[in-house]
């Protein structure tokens, strides 16, 4: 069973990092110094949690920007960062946020338009990996 808990980094913040070292340094090679930044401290933070093993992550910015989404390879296509989006999406609703916006790795843009997001933009590159702006508005 799958569970996500909504929080902050100094309550979330070990598990989270545990993840996205795996995910983003280890498995797609992004440099450590390019992972860790100032955001972490003043975002809400989503861990998912299968059993009692951390399994997925993403963080809200106060500004309403989601990123970081994170899931372990054991553990994706199964529903799992879905419902970390959905509880980003949730959270954001409840702060009165009236767009949110993310910067998609092209192979997760489908992802997320699966959600309601629309592409913004031309595509760009963050971390030498190809990413696309999206939004979705809230008050529709």
């Amino acid at each position: 069973m799958i569970r996500i808990d909504c929080s902050s980094w100094l309550v979330n913040g070990e598990w989270a990092s545990t993840i996205r070292r795996s995910v983003f340094i280890e498995e797609q090679g992004i440099d450590e110094s390019e992972e860790w930044d100032k955001h972490d401290s003043n975002s809400t933070h989503v861990v998912a949690w299968f059993d009692d093993q951390a399994v997925g992550t993403a963080r809200l910015l106060p500004e309403g920007k989601i990123g970081r989404m994170a899931v372990l390879p054991e553990f994706r296509s199964r529903g799992i960062g879905s419902a970390m989006l959905l509880a980003l999406l949730a959270v954001a609703r409840e702060q009165k946020m009236q767009v949110v916006r993310l910067s998609a790795q092209q192979q997760a843009i489908e992802f997320y338009s699966r959600h309601g997001f629309v592409p913004q933009g031309d595509a760009h590159s963050e971390v030498g990996i190809p990413h696309q702006w999206m939004a979705l508005n809230l008050t529709t």
